[in-house]
């Protein structure tokens, strides 16, 4: 990739959509190597973006959109300061103003659905859609068709390989982890758990609870809400087993490190999400045999000792993602 391109502004909701830019972006052409951040400030953007220029904007939720219009004027001021020339989103809500921002500017504005989006756009995508002169990009070729063009996913590179039967049965390191999410709570999933994990585990094991916002009070374990990428990727590196909730950036962590992940979708009927989306991302990934994902009320050990016997493989190199030109 040796085209350039100007000053770019990357801007990503922290969670999976800023963990998706981060691995696209050195994929992205023209360059993007001068380039700008805009996204949350909390402790996995903080790692994530260590050492680089970082615009931080107030918190937008899931379907925020007056929290999302008061960031219009930052947004603006933003886009302005920065000299950019082109700007490019993976969402979620927090593209609106930036792209809006973007092309009220004349600067060129391209936004990517998440690869949690396997059969359509989000709701983001289809706002987004609407502002003119942004350049859309989904993550499935099955749907990339009108003004949605496919250039790659974030999955391209990974392949899985599997391990004999029974050369792992025991597990002495796992982890949990349920994201960054900061508004929606996945007891259900921990309490799944908490009932089937100890017939798995070894006498000495070490299991790593990170819950986000889940009310875990009661349960018989010790957690954290949240923790470093660097504390993360430690952990998940040395795990024998790895369970996450169906979010991009939770499972992009366990691929990059070889794991095969357990990935428990979040049910929009019980309240942990704003609609099923992670039923798709966790079928998609399940279906290039990258991850097990079982419901959460079905799941059973013989789950989490086949993740265990699968391991992943990141030695392919994914094709450029060529954003296209006005």
């Amino acid at each position: 990739m040796t085209e350039q391109g100007g000053r770019t502004l990357l801007v990503a909701s922290t969670g999976g959509h800023l963990q998706e830019l981060v691995k696209l972006q050195p994929r992205l052409c023209p360059s993007t190597s001068s380039h700008e951040w805009v996204t949350f400030d909390d402790p996995q953007s903080r790692s994530l973006l260590s050492g680089e220029s970082v615009h931080h904007v107030p918190y937008v939720p899931p379907r925020g959109y007056f929290a999302a219009a008061s960031v219009a004027a930052l947004a603006y001021r933003i886009v302005r300061s920065s000299k950019c020339t082109q700007i490019v989103s993976t969402g979620a809500g927090l593209a609106v103003p930036l792209l809006a921002a973007g092309r009220l500017q004349h600067v060129d504005c391209h936004y990517i659905e998440s690869a949690a989006r396997a059969d359509g756009p989000s709701m983001t995508g289809k706002i987004v859609s609407r502002i003119p002169g942004v350049r859309l990009y989904a993550q499935y070729e099955r749907w990339a068709e009108g003004p949605w063009a496919f250039q790659g996913s974030v999955f391209d590179a990974y392949r899985s390989q599997h391990l004999p039967s029974g050369a792992t049965d025991r597990a002495r390191r796992v982890v949990v982890t349920l994201g960054t999410m900061r508004t929606y709570d996945f007891r259900r999933a921990v309490q799944r758990l908490v009932q089937i994990l100890p017939r798995l585990l070894t006498p000495d094991a070490e299991i790593l609870w990170q819950v986000g916002s889940t009310d875990v009070s009661g349960l018989p374990i010790r957690s954290a809400s949240f923790v470093s990428a660097e504390m993360l990727r430690g952990a998940v590196a040395a795990a024998d087993l790895v369970v996450a909730h169906a979010g991009v950036g939770s499972a992009l962590t366990a691929l990059d490190l070889g794991k095969c992940p357990v990935l428990l979708a979040r049910r929009k009927q019980h309240g942990e999400h704003v609609d099923d989306h992670q039923q798709l991302i966790a079928a998609e990934l399940a279906n290039r045999g990258l991850a097990v994902s079982p419901d959460v009320n079905d799941l059973e050990v013989e789950h989490l000792r086949f993740a265990m016997r699968v391991r992943v493989d990141t030695d392919a190199v994914a094709a450029p993602f060529r954003l296209r030109a006005s």
